[in-house]
């Protein structure tokens, strides 16, 4: 399409080693309970699992039937029970339910747990505390890294975000670590680290004990770069609505694993589909990144020319025609069928995004990314508030004019606040507090001139005391800083000239040229200055925690080989496919390669529904 990658660029590691290997290990502790079994699969462990082993893989293997773990009696009739199960105490608590049902109806079963990624302490505790800490064997599978796609590796730990970010539980951290580790071990060494963000400090950390705890053998690195990024340190990203055809996809059906389920809308069949989208899919590859105004136009010239490559069997004789269906028909009918289901989901998304409603909606986003009308944005909000379009979308413009504005002001704040409870129920008073203890939707202090108080402090004493003081103030309640941010980092381009979305000239054009998302920019800027030199006043306004390393056992820096431009990025409590199109942008235009791992993908609405509290 319009982007022409540079000639020089590197060639990705190939991850699925990382599946062979994680395979391998089930197979392994499948093995280790001889016999027929019985296996149960937690809910969310369903999809992965599926792209590692499928279901011939596990019968080879000696299972007999496959449950999903629902928390009631189960059915089996099998002497030995397997539970592969990820480390929640619920799930635990459940299995022990089962074992001590079976022991008080006199039934004899073999039970063994096997948690994935790791097992924690209080999960063996809630074993030992009902007895039956003998009775059932634990095992651990390390499924740490699931490939998504050529650049993409997934945790798949949605409870990340939640988990470090909002009940400040750290157990995931070390699991990221070692996550961190196994690329290290398999691809690295790596020659430089950089980071920002408290939980990517810690992550850091936990790589370089597990690294100096084993041994290093001498390697062709394959991955030169790592950059650990805190989700917390860019929450405007997420928030806003995404525009590249791969967001709009997961916004609207949800990608779920790699894959998505086209409704019978979609396939123009009365039955859903699931389709695995990555970059084996020929017309997905193609347009995935692009901005959705060019899609269209794309798949339109897709259709032509396969109309063409169709139209040559005519006019042929016996021979070529032998040669066209043996060669080139499978392929065009495939082809065929892939572009009639892209062109099924665009008009899909065209009936609910081009509606008036989103062009406002829109419209109000970029005045908030760029700080003007901002009255006309508050009435906007309370306007989608009131006609109750959507509870989420209602959440997620409020947080969004929180950060940009760097809070409300008190009566804005206590009428929005008051509006919202009343269209969508008093028990969404948890939701705002777990938001403002995020940062996300904060009411301005009495003295919030702070900012400008700050920068006058800053100007008087030496850097060190005004760090001090910044880290005192930024205590007091987490401020976002997003307009000075966006000036420091020009986020915001000039809107004085026409962007051309068909030929993007920055990362700025998966937001229709209005914002360029601050996650990419600060790895944009920290490669290019090689560390965080000359943007001491950017870490100042994130709250710090940034760090910049040469790698363990001083990998040869030397080697300015295609590893050095292979640059792994580490997202800790999710990332968007929207960041993930900036980047392989950012590596077309400057001849890098990235890879992007991440503890889930994430979008505005997996965001905000990870801090919903009404249940009560």
């Amino acid at each position: 399409m319009a982007h022409s990658a540079r000639r020089d660029s590197p060639e990705l590691p190939d991850f699925s080693l990382l599946k062979r290997l994680v395979r391998d290990q089930l197979i392994y502790l499948l093995e280790q309970l001889p016999g027929k079994k019985d296996l149960f699969i937690e809910a969310d462990l369903m999809s992965p699992l599926d792209r590692i082993a499928n279901v011939s893989t596990l019968k080879q293997h000696e299972v007999d039937k496959l449950y999903k773990v629902e928390y009631k009696p189960i059915i089996s009739t099998s002497d030995q029970l397997c539970f592969l199960i990820r480390p929640r105490i619920q799930t635990v608590k459940w299995i022990c339910d089962v074992a001590n049902a079976d022991k008080a109806a006199g039934k004899f079963r073999r039970y063994k747990i096997i948690f994935t990624p790791q097992k924690f302490y209080a999960c063996e505790a809630v074993l030992e505390e009902q007895g039956l800490f003998g009775d059932v064997t634990t095992d651990e599978w390390a499924f740490y890294l699931l490939p998504l796609d050529d650049d993409i590796i997934s945790l798949e730990l949605p409870e990340f975000f939640r988990d470090n970010f909002l009940a400040g539980d750290q157990r995931w951290v070390r699991t990221a670590g070692s996550a961190l580790h196994l690329l290290h071990s398999v691809y690295g060494p790596f020659s430089k680290l950089y980071g920002i963000g408290r939980c990517a400090k810690m992550a850091y950390e936990s790589w370089r004990e597990q690294v100096e705890e084993g041994e290093t053998k001498p390697r062709q690195a394959e991955i030169g770069n790592v950059f650990l990024i805190d989700r917390d340190v860019d929450f405007v990203t997420p928030l806003c609505s995404q525009v590249v055809y791969e967001g709009l996809v997961d916004d609207i059906f949800r990608i779920k694993c790699g894959c998505v389920e086209f409704g019978p809308d979609v396939t123009s069949s009365d039955k859903s589909l699931k389709v695995m989208l990555n970059s084996q899919d020929k017309v997905f590859n193609e347009i995935r990144n692009e901005h959705f105004s060019n899609v269209f136009g794309f798949l339109s010239q897709k259709a032509r020319n396969l109309q063409t490559a169709y139209d040559k069997r005519r006019g042929m004789d016996i021979k070529q025609m032998k040669t066209f269906v043996s060669e080139e028909l499978k392929g065009l009918k495939h082809e065929h069928r892939l572009l009639s289901l892209h062109i099924g989901a665009s008009e899909s998304i065209m009936k609910k995004k081009t509606k008036q409603d989103f062009q406002e909606l829109l419209k109000t986003e970029h005045s908030l990314l760029e700080g003007f009308e901002i009255r006309e944005c508050i009435s906007f909000i309370e306007e989608h508030i009131n006609r109750q379009v959507s509870m989420i979308e209602s959440l997620r413009l409020l947080c969004l004019l929180s950060i940009t504005e760097n809070g409300l002001l008190p009566k804005d704040f206590r009428s929005l606040k008051a509006q919202y409870l009343q269209s969508y129920g008093v028990d969404h008073l948890l939701t705002f507090a777990n938001l403002r203890q995020l940062g996300l939707l904060v009411e301005q202090q009495p003295g919030e001139t702070l900012t400008v108080m700050e920068s006058k402090v800053g100007k008087l004493v030496n850097d060190k005391t005004a760090g001090k003081l910044t880290d005192a103030f930024s205590s007091l309640a987490k401020k976002s800083n997003f307009r000075a941010l966006s000036r420091k980092l020009n986020l915001v381009p000039k809107s004085d000239e026409e962007y051309d979305l068909r030929v993007p000239r920055d990362m700025a054009y998966i937001f229709s040229g209005a914002y360029i998302p601050l996650s990419c920019k600060l790895i944009e800027q920290v490669l290019e200055r090689d560390g965080w030199t000359g943007l001491e006043e950017v870490t100042r306004l994130l709250n710090g925690h940034e760090f910049a390393v040469t790698g363990a056992n001083g990998a040869d820096v030397k080697a300015k080989s295609d590893a050095q431009r292979v640059v792994l990025v580490m997202f800790l409590g999710g990332c968007t496919f929207s960041e993930i199109s900036a980047l392989r942008f950012l590596g077309r235009e400057r001849g890098y390669k990235f890879i992007v791992v991440t503890t889930a993908i994430t979008n505005s609405s997996r965001l905000i529904e990870a801090l919903l509290d009404n249940h009560v």
